[in-house]
């Protein structure tokens, strides 16, 4: 168990050491080398738990679904919880900014950046299911749509924002986003009750540093808060 929870931690490790220098230098210009010297690792111990560039890179894009939510009686609110935790965690997670660097990255020829735009197409697609089982689209609203809508729109808003003011006001924007959509998908009544208050990001956030605590307390990993 323990050689077990040692190798998971240096392949946490690697990964965030590739993610910082994916985020600052790009795939193509990125080289394994350029990643050993921010660990005190071998190129061996590297290459046992990845064979090559392109596996590490693979391996930081897929890290995106690791993005922690948390379950809400209204499902609509759980959709924007995620976002909020997504802008929160990218403003300081050098993981999350090397696997959003690489997705939207031309040249990283080889890599199918299309691996975390779908998964949050699908992760989307599965709470609006969720929605309209409880009644809370309206009638007109199609699931597969909406949920590459908000993708496009959210990969839009995140890399305006990075221009603009390097994410400083990522999640702003992202409410704002969502102050606009969700009239058109929401009924009235849930529309109602869904909280998109300035400090909802920070609610969120104490939350899942709560859940944090509470499963490492019991010898678990968690979902960090932000």
């Amino acid at each position: 168990m323990v050689t077990q929870e040692r190798g998971l931690a240096t392949r946490r490790m690697i990964l965030e050491a590739a993610g910082s220098v994916f985020a600052e230098r790009g795939y193509s210009a990125t080289t394994v080398a350029d990643v050993l010297k921010k660990l005190s690792l071998t190129r061996g111990a590297v290459y046992f738990h990845f064979s090559s560039k392109e596996e590490l890179a693979r391996a930081v894009l897929a890290s995106q679904a690791d993005v922690p939510t948390v379950v809400r009686d209204i499902k609509l609110q759980e959709l924007i919880d995620l976002g909020l935790v997504f802008a929160c965690q990218l403003t300081r997670d050098p993981l999350l900014q090397g696997s959003v660097r690489l997705s939207l990255e031309l040249e990283a020829v080889g890599l199918d950046r299309r691996l975390p735009f779908q998964g949050w197409v699908d992760r989307n697609h599965h709470i609006l299911e969720q929605a309209r089982a409880q009644g809370e689209l309206r009638p007109h609203v199609d699931l597969v749509e909406t949920a590459e809508l908000l993708c496009s729109c959210f990969t839009g808003v995140q890399l305006f924002s990075q221009v603009m003011t390097g994410w400083v006001d990522l999640e702003a924007r992202i409410r704002a986003l969502l102050k606009h959509v969700l009239p058109n998908i929401a009924e009235p009544s849930v529309l109602l009750q869904l909280d998109l208050s300035p400090d909802r990001g920070l609610k969120v956030g104490a939350e899942l540093g709560a859940l944090a605590g509470l499963k490492e307390a019991a010898g678990q990993e968690g979902p960090e808060g932000c």
